[in-house]
This record gives structure tokens, C-alpha cells and sequence, in this order.
């Protein structure tokens, strides 16, 4: 059974920001697969055309923008050129890695102005529309690290742990005039039978062990 059988999105549009490759490719990907239009929003030229040739030639409909989301006139430029979407997939991240001592106030501005600025920026200009429609999702996706963060990486945990609330109260104050909704994902670690569905992961797959 597909995914279009399963989740069908015929008719929606997704937009999916660093959609060119990673975890941000195979969502695209899969969306697709379920029959909704995907604009991939990313920073380069070459993986943007490939990933779109890739779901073209399976059959499915996307388009490429490119988009620099390290400044809140980006994400506003992107907002702009996309214009209404049905399902917002905010993936686009960096990771700078300086050891904690060296983390200067230059690395957590750049990094929570893609990981956090960039998805709040995105989720206001479009979820007001997704909720005036009567339909709509937001999906974040997360990290192992907004719970356990390493040592070399803490700007990167705290923005990553910031998505989750973003996704999920914002979309909520829409639910009084539709169905907009979000939620976060974090790749890997798994939940165990009996934990409380939101509580920090108490183990990881080898998957989730990886840096990101």
C-alpha cells in the first residue's frame, strides 16, 4: 500500500525547507508520494534540481526555491514567493560545533536564526492562512540533542528544543478558527512501551547517535 493510499494529499501543497537533501529530501520525497505538489525550499541551486528531477521522474509534481534563511528577510522572501501551503515542514538547520568554552555570541545568533527565527518567521505568515482554509500541518523536525545535547553542540540542542513548543502553540491558537495543527519529530530515538507519549527518549537507535 503507498503512501498516497495511506495519507493521500492530493490537491495540497507542501512546503519543505532544506527539502535538497537529508532528512529534508526523504520527506519531500515521500509527501510527494502521497500526492502532494512539494516546493523545496533550499540554499543551493544543484541539490534543489536534483531533488525535484527525482520526484518528477517518479511521477509526482515539485518545484525548487532557493532560500537563505539565516536572516528574518529571507524567511519573509520565502513566505512571499511561496504563497499559500497546506503542509509546512521546517528542516532546515545548521549545526555549528565550537567546544562550549568558544561559543561566541556571532555562532548562537547564526544559529538560532536558521533553526528558530526562520520556522517562527514561516509558521506566522503561513498558518493563519492553513487555519482560514480549514486544513493545514506543521511539522518540526527535532533532535535527540533538544534533550540530551552534546558538549560541542549546545547552541544547536537549545534551538532544536525550542521548535517543539513553536510548532505546537502557535497552530494551536489557530485550531479556534481551523484545522491547523503541529507537531515535532525528532529522527531516531525510540519510545519505550508504558513512557509517557512526550517525554525525553531514555534510548537511542544507532541512527540517532549520528551528529546532525
Amino acid at each position: 500500500m503507498s503512501l498516497q493510499q495511506l495519507f493521500g494529499l492530493d490537491g495540497r501543497t507542501a512546503l519543505v525547507t532544506g527539502g535538497s537533501s537529508g532528512i529534508g529530501r526523504a520527506v519531500a520525497v515521500a509527501l510527494a508520494d502521497a500526492g502532494a505538489h512539494v516546493v523545496i525550499a533550499a540554499r543551493t541551486v544543484a541539490p534543489i534540481d536534483d531533488t525535484v528531477a527525482t520526484i518528477r521522474g517518479a511521477g509526482g509534481s515539485a518545484d525548487g526555491i532557493v532560500a537563505d534563511l539565516s536572516t528574518r528577510a529571507g524567511a519573509h522572501g520565502l513566505a512571499d514567493a511561496v504563497g499559500a501551503v497546506d503542509v509546512l515542514v521546517h528542516s532546515a538547520g545548521i549545526n555549528l560545533r565550537p567546544p562550549m568554552p568558544d561559543l561566541d555570541e556571532a555562532t548562537w545568533d547564526a544559529t538560532m536564526a536558521v533553526n528558530l527565527d526562520a520556522p517562527f518567521v514561516l509558521g506566522q505568515r503561513l498558518a493563519p492562512g492553513m487555519a482560514e482554509r480549514g486544513y493545514g500541518r506543521i511539522i518540526a523536525i527535532s533532535s535527540q540533542q533538544a534533550h540530551r545535547p552534546f558538549a560541542a553542540s549546545g547552541a544547536y540542542g537549545v534551538s532544536k528544543a525550542g521548535r517543539g513548543p513553536a510548532a505546537g502553540s502557535g497552530p494551536t491558537r489557530q485550531r479556534r478558527v481551523g484545522r491547523a495543527g503541529g507537531e515535532r519529530r525528532w529522527p531516531g530515538p525510540k519510545r519505550k512501551p508504558g513512557r509517557r507519549r512526550g517525554s525525553p527518549p531514555t534510548s537511542s537507535s544507532p541512527v540517532s547517535c549520528r551528529p546532525r
